[in-house]
């Protein structure tokens, strides 16, 4: 199957909102009710080094992932690309899909002249440590949170 990945529109925001709701932190995470994740979007669409990426095949959203540009001072002025809010559909997994999203990611991020694409998971997802040091991704740093 043939994933085309696009920029996403609003159109897109319950397959994609579907997809974070489809794993076991993501069922604890989301919420039903879509009007906070439109007014997330319209704010994104705002920036323009945001953007919503849906990977789309046979007519339903079937991956998807938030890219962040951050132009920064350290590493002698590197231009960073974040990717966020990382999911495939669960029938999709072991089938390519996932590698294909991070060439895409890859390949937007270089566009957008960044030198370093990273990315921060939960450490309970141990497949997807596994999936991303199989992609030449390095766990280089220790992360931290803190609500506000």
């Amino acid at each position: 199957m043939s994933i085309v990945f696009r920029e996403a529109g609003e159109r897109d925001l319950p397959g994609v909102v579907a997809l974070l709701a489809d794993d076991v932190l993501g069922q604890g995470r989301e919420v039903a009710e879509i009007a906070p994740y439109r007014d997330a979007f319209a704010r994104m669409a705002e920036d323009p080094n945001n953007v919503l990426i849906v990977g789309e095949a046979d007519g339903a959203v079937v991956a998807c992932y938030q890219l962040t540009i951050i132009p920064g001072v350290s590493l002698s002025a590197t231009t960073r690309a974040q990717i966020e809010g990382v999911r495939v559909a669960s029938g999709m997994r072991g089938q390519g899909a996932g590698r294909a999203l991070v060439v895409d990611a890859e390949e937007r991020a270089r566009a957008a002249g960044a030198t370093l694409l990273q990315l921060t998971m939960n450490r309970s997802r141990k497949d997807s440590h596994r999936f991303y040091e199989a992609n030449g991704f390095v766990p280089s740093h220790i992360g931290f949170k803190k609500p506000l």
